[in-house]
């Protein structure tokens, strides 16, 4: 791993609590946060209404451009991302090699029921984005949580993050 660099791939579904994580990662890692909500919200899109495939496709290549230079600059990234399906993960696991970074996987293991909750919560006192029933609903049934040899660090929130450490 170069001088301590790395990334660390958030995983979880819509309302887990991914950019809660990230945010409180990227002070103690001294790391940048790649967004695609955000890359997506700068291109007009939003993952809440349902975004096309191929529109899905553009936003990881901007998101793996943006990750790249930072690796190769020096800088730890964190990526905020659902990071479902597996082929996603395997991906950034190739970019961080190819960049000679670390690399980790963390989980974000909420179960549906908070989910909805949260949502419904977010839904009566809105702090982000909606998400529409039926692109809500596929995303669950779709989801593809990391397999045990995917070395995933599980959490249910960032304060099961307190001693974490890039490239575990």
């Amino acid at each position: 791993m170069a001088s301590g660099v790395g990334l660390v791939l958030l995983c979880g579904t819509a309302f887990s609590g991914k950019s809660t994580v990230a945010r409180f990662l990227a002070p103690r890692l001294a790391a940048r946060i790649v967004s695609l909500d955000e890359i997506n919200e700068h291109r007009g899109l939003w993952g809440g209404d349902g975004i096309p495939a191929e529109e899905w496709i553009r936003t990881h290549e901007l998101a793996s451009e943006e990750v790249r230079a930072l690796l190769n600059s020096g800088t730890s990234v964190i990526v905020d991302d659902t990071s479902s399906p597996r082929f996603l993960r395997d991906g950034w696991r190739s970019l961080a090699a190819s960049a000679n970074a670390g690399f980790s996987l963390i989980y974000i293991d909420v179960d549906q029921a908070t989910i909805r909750r949260r949502r419904a919560d977010n839904q009566a006192d809105p702090r982000r984005r909606d998400v529409a029933d039926a692109v809500l609903d596929q995303h669950l049934a779709d989801f593809e949580p990391p397999q045990d040899d995917e070395n995933a660090v599980r959490v249910q929130s960032a304060d099961d993050l307190q001693d974490f450490t890039l490239g575990r």
